[in-house]
């Protein structure tokens, strides 16, 4: 399989990984052990499990992989909501880290269906 560094689904992961964790910075530090834990620990696995995929010697495995990373993708956009919702964050960066996101889980889908599609 290819080096996993040097895919654009990775690298666009580990830039949300980075947008992620400054923002969580801003956060109150009473949320220190809820949505700034749980929100950095989605983001970082949705760069991991590319990474885990990666490292599989199975196709069907790497796969398997690259359905968790987008169902990270999705948990950190619901986290994102929780912290709108409750007013921790404002609307443009809840706007600006969805459009994020949802670029992510498009390169993720196009990434599966291109595995999915090869012999």
């Amino acid at each position: 399989m290819t080096n996993y560094k040097k895919l654009e689904v990775w690298m666009a992961s580990m830039e949300t990984i980075k947008e992620i964790y400054d923002l969580t910075k801003l956060y109150p530090m009473d949320e220190k052990y809820g949505l700034i834990s749980q929100t950095n620990r989605a983001a970082v696995s949705i760069a991991c499990n590319i990474a885990e995929g990666m490292g599989r010697n199975y196709k069907k495995d790497t796969i398997q992989f690259l359905h968790i990373s987008r169902g990270s993708a999705y948990e950190v956009e619901t986290l994102l909501s929780v912290a709108q919702m409750i007013k921790i964050i404002d609307q443009e960066n809840y706007t600006r880290l969805s459009k994020t996101l949802e670029r992510n889980i498009q390169m993720l889908n196009g990434f599966i269906k291109y595995l999915e599609k090869k012999s």
